[in-house]
C-alpha cells in the first residue's frame, strides 16, 4: 500500500540534532535523560530535521536524532531492532504496520497523554485516526497518532470529459463507467477511459471497502468468494474487459505524466503527491486541463483507503516525557501546515486545512472531501500478505487465466489457511475464559 509508494529513495542514513539544531552526543540508550532516537522514513525524515530548531528552542533540555530509514528495509529494521531489544524511542510508523507492533506488544498506549493534552481527537478525520485504534484486552485504545494521511481519489481530464460530453466529475460507479465509454468512444481507439496498472492493489482496495467487509469470523477467514467482494472484483475486472482500461503495469507505462498529458487515458486512480508531480510535470498549456474528485462509490461519493504514517512511542523507552513533546509538537496545526509546504504530505487535522495553501487549493480540496470517508484495513499483521494476493488473484481475473468464482475461493483456502493460528488462538483463549 502507501507504505511502498517511495520504496526507491536513499538508502539507510542518519541525521543527528541537539535540541538547538547541532549535534546530539550519543548517549547510553538506557539513560532517560539521554538524546531522544527518532526514526523516520525516506523524504519525512530529511525534512523533519528542519522543524526540529524550533521544537528546540521550546525544550532546550531534549536532544533529538533522527535515524533515516528506506521504506524497503524499514519494517525489516524495526523487527530487527524488537528481536535485539533496540527499538528507538519513537518513530514514523505505517498505519497497515501498527497491528503487528500492537501484537508484539511493542508500542505504548497514548490514550492517557491525548487526553491530558491540548490535542482534540475530533479535529482529526475519523476514519484516519480509527487506524490508530486497535483492539486489546484492556478494550479499545490509541497506538499513536497520524502524522500525514494518504488516500486514492480520480485525477481526470476535465477537458477531455467536456469534449465527450460529461459535464462533471462521476459520483457513482454507473455514472464513472457511462463517463469512461464516452470518452473512450470519442478517442476511437486512441486513448483509454482509465488508467488502473495491474500491479497497484489501491483501487480494488478501495472498490472492495466501499462494499464491506473483506474477511470473516472477526478477521480469522477470509470473505472474498461472497457477494461484497465479488461485486467490488466485477466493477474492477469489467472496466478492462469492457477494454476501458489497458492490461498493463506501471512499469510499462513509459511516463504516467506524459500520457496523461496526450490523452492516453482521461481518469488516473492516486494519490496526493501526483497534485505536486501533476504541477511540475504537466506542460504549461495542460496545466487548467486537470482536476481531482472524489471516489464513485456503488451509489454515490465513495470510500475510499486510509493510508498514511503515524508518530507511536515505543514500550520500553526510557525517555517516554520527551518522546510525547516531539509528538505534541509535530501534531500542532502549525506544525502540521509547515510540514505539508516541506513535503506536500496531507495534515490529519481538519484544523491544519485552514491555511491558504489547502483551503484554496482545489485538486486539495478535493483530498479534503474524500478524508471524511475512508475506511481502515483490517486490523490484523497478516493483512499485508493478503493485501498483496488479493491484487494476483484479481490479475488473474483481469487475464482472463481463471474465473472469478474459481479465483476468489482459491483466495479464501489460501486466507483461511494463513489465519489457521489467529483461529486457534481465539478457541484458546475463549477456552480460558470458561468457568472451571
Amino acid at each position: 500500500m502507501t507504505m511502498l509508494r517511495r520504496g526507491a529513495l536513499k538508502g539507510l542514513g542518519a541525521l543527528a540534532l541537539g535540541g538547538t539544531g547541532t549535534l546530539a552526543g550519543c548517549g547510553r540508550r538506557d539513560d532517560p535523560r539521554g538524546p531522544l532516537n527518532f526514526w523516520a522514513m525516506g523524504r519525512e525524515a530529511e525534512v523533519v530535521a528542519e522543524l526540529l530548531p524550533e521544537f528546540g528552542a521550546r525544550h532546550p533540555g531534549v536532544q533529538v536524532r533522527v535515524q533515516q530509514l528506506p521504506w524497503t528495509a524499514a519494517h525489516e529494521k524495526l523487527l530487527t531492532a524488537y528481536a535485539g531489544d533496540s527499538l528507538p524511542d519513537l518513530c514514523q510508523l505505517g498505519n497497515t504496520w501498527l497491528p503487528e507492533f500492537v501484537a508484539l506488544d511493542a508500542l505504548e498506549p497514548l490514550d492517557a497523554r491525548v487526553t491530558g493534552s491540548n490535542l482534540q481527537r475530533g479535529d482529526y478525520f475519523a476514519g484516519i485516526l480509527d487506524t490508530n485504534l486497535m483492539p486489546t484486552s484492556h478494550g479499545t485504545q490509541l497506538f499513536g497518532l497520524p502524522w500525514y494521511v494518504d488516500t486514492r481519489l480520480l485525477f481526470y481530464r476535465s477537458d477531455l470529459l467536456r469534449a465527450a460530453g460529461v459535464e462533471r466529475a462521476p459520483q457513482s460507479w454507473a455514472e464513472w463507467l457511462d463517463a469512461m465509454r464516452a470518452v473512450t468512444r470519442r478517442g476511437a481507439g486512441r486513448g483509454f477511459g482509465a488508467l488502473l496498472p495491474l500491479n497497484e492493489p489501491d483501487p480494488l482496495f478501495a472498490f472492495a471497502l466501499q462494499q464491506g467487509a473483506l474477511l470473516a469470523d472477526d478477521d480469522t477467514r477470509g470473505a472474498f468468494s461472497k457477494p461484497a467482494f465479488r461485486r467490488a472484483l466485477d466493477f474492477y475486472a469489467g472496466i478492462f474487459h469492457e477494454g476501458l482500461a489497458p492490461l498493463a503495469t506501471n512499469t510499462q507505462i513509459s511516463n504516467v505524466w506524459d500520457e496523461f498529458a496526450r490523452g492516453l487515458f482521461t481518469f488516473y486512480v492516486s494519490g496526493p503527491w501526483n497534485i505536486g508531480e501533476f504541477r511540475r510535470r504537466l506542460p504549461r498549456e495542460r496545466q487548467n486541463d486537470w482536476a481531482t474528485a472524489p471516489l464513485p462509490g456503488p451509489d454515490g461519493p465513495g470510500v475510499s483507503t486510509a493510508g498514511g504514517s503515524s508518530l507511536v512511542m515505543f514500550r520500553r523507552s526510557p525517555r517516554q516525557d520527551a518522546a510525547w513533546k516531539l509528538i505534541e509538537f509535530l501534531s500542532e496545526p502549525a506544525t502540521m501546515q509547515r510540514f505539508h509546504a516541506l513535503t506536500g504530505d496531507l495534515p490529519p487535522r481538519r484544523s491544519a486545512w485552514r491555511a491558504p495553501a489547502l483551503a484554496d487549493d482545489a485538486p486539495s480540496q478535493a483530498f479534503a472531501q474524500q478524508l471524511e470517508r475512508v475506511r481502515a484495513a483490517p486490523k490484523i499483521p497478516e493483512w499485508e500478505r493478503i493485501f498483496q494476493e488479493m491484487q494476483l488473484t484479481a490479475e488473474r481475473v483481469v487475464q482472463r487465466t481463471q474465473g472469478a468464482a474459481a479465483a476468489t475461493a482459491q483466495l479464501d483456502a489460501w486466507v483461511d489457511a494463513l489465519l489457521e493460528k489467529r483461529r486457534w488462538l481465539r478457541v484458546r483463549a475463549r477456552v480460558a475464559e470458561v468457568p472451571r
